[in-house]
C-alpha cells in the first residue's frame, strides 16, 4: 500500500498535461510502470489518481457486490463512470482527459493533494475554497472520526 505525502500546486497546459513535482514523482517512482487509472471523485469536485495496484484492491472490493441488486449495478456504473487509465510520460507529464478536466472544472492552476493512497487533483480554486469551507467544522470532523477514548494506538 502507498502512502504518499504533500501538497502541490502546478499548471496544466491547454491540453490538460500536467507536468508532475520532482517530489510527488519521486513518490509515485514505484508505481509509475504500472500506470494509474483516473476517475472522477465521489463527494468532491475533483478527480482521484489511484496507482493501478489501488484500482485493483479496490475493484476486488467492488467485484465481491452483488450485481443482482439494482442499487448495487447503479452504483458501480456511478463510481466507474468516466474512469481512464492513463500513464506519466518520459518527460513526467500526466495527461488528463478533456471530459474529466470538465468534469473537475480545471483551470490552468491546480493542487495535486495526497489522500493518503491515492492523489487528488484540484482546481486551485475549488481546492482552497473546500479547505475553507472544511475548516469550520475539522476539529468536530476529527473528534468523530479519530478520538475514540478507547484508541490504543495513541494517535494525537
Amino acid at each position: 500500500m502507498n502512502n504518499f505525502i504533500g501538497t502541490y500546486e502546478c499548471k496544466a497546459d491547454a491540453k490538460g498535461r500536467v507536468m508532475l513535482p520532482v517530489a510527488l514523482k519521486n513518490q509515485l517512482s514505484p508505481v509509475l510502470q504500472h500506470g494509474f487509472v483516473l476517475k472522477r471523485a465521489v463527494f468532491q469536485p475533483c478527480l482521484e489518481l489511484y496507482p493501478m495496484e489501488e484500482w485493483n484492491v479496490l475493484m476486488q472490493k467492488m467485484n465481491k457486490l452483488n450485481r443482482f441488486k439494482k442499487k448495487n449495478n447503479d452504483f458501480i456504473r456511478r463510481f466507474t463512470a468516466g474512469v481512464k487509465m492513463v500513464e506519466v510520460d518520459a518527460t513526467g507529464r500526466l495527461l488528463v482527459p478533456k471530459d474529466l478536466v470538465a468534469f473537475a472544472g480545471i483551470g490552468k492552476e491546480i493542487v495535486l493533494s495526497s489522500a493518503i493512497n491515492i492523489i487528488e487533483i484540484w482546481d486551485k480554486d475549488k481546492y482552497e475554497q473546500a479547505i475553507d469551507d472544511a475548516a469550520v467544522d475539522f476539529a468536530e470532523l476529527a473528534e468523530e472520526v479519530m478520538g475514540d477514548e478507547d484508541d490504543e494506538d495513541g494517535i494525537s
